[in-house]
């Protein structure tokens, strides 16, 4: 146990220098600058990711998650959570909620990776790179080949091994379809 808590000790701490480092590299705030000073037609001309995902999307899964994630989204504790593997350990006694072996649908993968990734810069990632990360992830989940290519029309294709693990609920009072709670300001008025 006390190995353990070492490792991690030791993986935040480099995780921290390479973050430091990195915001104090001149270069690369001033590769940074350009880009977001350049005009609009030299930001949308193409994705830089298309046609080379998920392989070319490890560059920016290395740059702007394996510091908490591990380098193949092994985990990193405390700050990280396992990203890939988890198989079959859902109904264990210590199931491992993945990507791989958790997530429902891959569209919810991608938003969720969008508005909360990275946890020091929420939201910070374009379109392009959480297409990228997220073919990164479903790629180390054995969920698709590394030659497929996610982005809008294919994302929402690809059918996620825990897809028929949720279970609707069927309580009569919750949902679209069941009866207000009692006090609610939006009860219907009795028929007449």
């Amino acid at each position: 146990m006390r190995r353990i808590s070492r490792i991690s000790v030791i993986a935040a701490l480099a995780a921290l220098v390479l973050f430091i480092l990195h915001v104090a590299n001149p270069a690369s705030r001033a590769q940074n600058a350009s880009f977001h000073n350049a005009p609009p037609s030299a930001k949308t001309t193409k994705n830089p990711y298309e046609g080379q995902q998920p392989d070319a999307a490890k560059s920016v899964y290395q740059s702007r998650c394996a510091a908490c994630h591990g380098p193949n989204g092994e985990g990193v504790a405390p700050q990280g959570t396992q990203l890939v593997g988890g198989v079959g350990t859902l109904a264990s006694e210590n199931p491992i909620r993945t990507v791989g072996s958790y997530w429902p649908y891959a569209t919810s993968v991608w938003d969720y990776i969008h508005r909360a990734m990275p946890q020091n810069q929420p939201g910070s990632l374009s379109a392009d790179e959480t297409y990228a990360v997220t073919a990164f992830l479903l790629n180390r989940n054995k969920i698709i080949e590394a030659n497929e290519v996610m982005d809008k029309e294919s994302l929402p294709k690809v059918r996620m091994p825990n897809r028929d693990g949720f279970i609707p609920d069927a309580r009569p009072d919750v949902g679209k379809n069941g009866p207000p709670a009692e006090g609610s300001k939006n009860q219907k008025p009795p028929a007449r």
